[in-house]
């Protein structure tokens, strides 16, 4: 593993370049600094300027980590200079070098913003000061990223905690809506289409308006991961035909693989980084254009870290999505990863999108990066920890079956009227008996008198009067330890409880709200025949 030195002078790595910006009339005193910096090892760009208009320009053209500047010029001064740096940016150190300056002058130069202030005929000085404010000006920074950071991560915990409060109450309505949207399908005469139509389009906006939930679930670190090996190449290579017909046919989508990269990851949650990603690409070229996703093995060191703040050492897979569209402005790029930002009219855009990639890439223990030129083009790096290649290779989904009818009795127990009465309605349209209760104290007393009739236990977690579904199911199995239960909430699982094994191992399985006829029925089945695959 590389080092990096502490201090700054003999021994630091020569891949860091100290950008200064010198303020000098004298070109004999320009290279009398330039060889004294360099004769102690300390690496250094020049940019030079002469007069006023040549320092505002070159104030202008790249940042800088410290300024040196001359006291008295024949056309400027050294302090409107002062002023004028610490209106660019003031967290750039500024040395005043001059062969005269009375203490006055120098101390009201400290007080407007100066490091130091140095005589020229005193080298040793100058070299002990401009060490100083290059890793004065570089800790800064760096305290500067850290707490941008923390306040990144506080806005993120904070978005995710509405999120998860939130959650419960609209998927709910979600589970409501979309639930009474496919039973009418199911009911309905073939010889009324424009009513399916309108049914399918209800359909669809519920499934869309819980997706976004699921967004803010997502980039707040509150939803549960299915995790599995993943070959990432192979991922992206299942999404072409779709990510194709996102893009349209002006533009031109390339791929490029690097050997085998395996993940332990979430594959759903990944393709919705990618699709977040490309979506965002697309609307950066309505002219049409480029859209290039490639991977690279990559090794990470600690001589990698000044560029990548969020980096460690170790194997990564590095994504990377690059576009030739419009690009973003840099005034922008420190805000995209936050939630509800958006450069895109009103209607075109939730702000969702690249929050909700920076939370599912870091709930994966990786980080993104982005870069950007207007007009140009821009470019996401998405760093992933590779695992080895595993023998068995990837874990496929099993294909879904279509739910089959039944005649077992269900004991539902939801809190929900609406989301109680379509649940029922739902088990009864596929052949099942279903008994209600309408809280946790109510099923205690409606078990008494059914038990030895109830196949499963289908129960809301989170319940008023002191008995939630947990509690309940745990009552129930004390009494008929066979009892199969199905835990379905408008949370997710990892919000309710931290102890999410209760909820899936043995018989027990989780079903999260909203959920379609089909997927309530299938998980039924799978509970009541014993597949031994959880429900998520």
């Amino acid at each position: 593993m590389g080092k990096i030195s502490n201090g700054i002078g003999k021994g630091e790595s020569e891949n860091r370049t100290n950008r200064i910006l010198c303020l000098e009339d004298s070109p004999s005193d320009r290279e009398l600094l330039a060889a004294l910096l360099e004769e102690e090892g300390i690496p250094c760009g020049f940019v030079f300027a002469a007069t006023q208009k040549e320092f505002e320009s070159a104030l202008e053209q790249q940042p800088y980590d410290l300024i040196i500047s001359d006291f008295t010029l024949p056309a400027y001064d050294g302090m409107s200079a002062l002023a004028l740096a610490q209106k660019t940016n003031s967290d750039i150190p500024f040395i005043f070098v001059s062969g005269t300056i009375g203490e006055e002058r120098a101390i009201e130069s400290l007080k407007n913003g100066a490091t130091d202030y140095v005589l020229k005929d005193r080298r040793d000085r100058l070299v002990s000061s401009v060490q100083r404010a290059l890793r004065e000006g570089r800790d800064r920074a760096e305290r500067k990223k850290l707490e941008e950071q923390l306040r990144q991560a506080q806005k993120m915990e904070a978005i995710g905690q509405l999120a998860g409060g939130v959650a419960h109450d609209f998927n709910n309505l979600l589970a409501v809506i979309q639930g009474n949207a496919e039973l009418a399908l199911l009911h309905l005469d073939n010889q009324d289409p424009k009513t399916a139509e309108f049914l399918n389009q209800i359909t669809e906006a519920s499934v869309r308006a819980a997706n976004l939930t699921r967004q803010l679930l997502a980039f707040g670190r509150k939803h549960t991961m299915r995790l599995e090996n993943l070959n990432l190449n192979d991922l992206i290579a299942n999404l072409t035909k779709m990510l194709n017909r996102i893009i349209g046919e002006d533009i031109r989508l390339k791929c490029d693989y690097d050997g085998r990269p395996f993940v332990r990851a979430d594959a759903g949650m990944l393709e919705q980084v990618i699709l977040n990603l490309v979506v965002n690409s697309r609307d950066a070229m309505p002219q049409g254009g480029q859209l290039r996703l490639s991977t690279e093995i990559v090794t990470m060191e600690e001589t990698n870290f000044q560029p990548y703040p969020e980096t460690r050492d170790g194997h990564f897979i590095c994504l990377k999505v690059s576009d030739t569209g419009t690009g973003i402005a840099p005034e922008n790029i420190p805000h995209i990863f936050e939630p509800f930002f958006t450069t895109k009219a009103i209607g075109k855009g939730t702000g969702l999108g690249l929050a909700t990639a920076y939370g599912i890439v870091n709930q994966h223990k990786g980080w993104m990066n982005v870069s950007s030129q207007l007009g140009v083009g821009t470019t996401f790096e998405i760093f992933l920890p590779v695992i080895p290649s595993p023998t068995n290779g990837t874990i496929s989904a099993a294909p879904k079956a279509t739910p089959r009818r039944g005649s077992e009795t269900i004991f539902l127990v939801e809190d929900d009227d609406a989301v109680r009465q379509m649940t029922r309605q739902t088990l009864e349209t596929f052949g099942y008996h279903v008994i209600e209760a309408g809280s946790g104290r109510q099923a205690l007393e409606v078990w008494q008198h059914n038990h030895a009739a109830v196949d499963l236990l289908l129960t809301d977690i989170v319940m008023p009067d002191g008995i939630n579904g947990r509690r309940l199911a745990e009552l129930l199995q004390m009494q008929t330890p066979e009892l199969k239960a199905i835990f379905v909430s408008g949370y997710s699982l990892n919000v309710i409880s931290k102890d999410t094994d209760f909820f899936t191992k043995n018989e027990n399985s989780f079903l999260q709200k909203p959920y379609s006829p089909q997927t309530l029925v299938g998980a039924v089945r799978r509970c009541l025949d014993q597949v031994p695959e959880a429900v998520a």
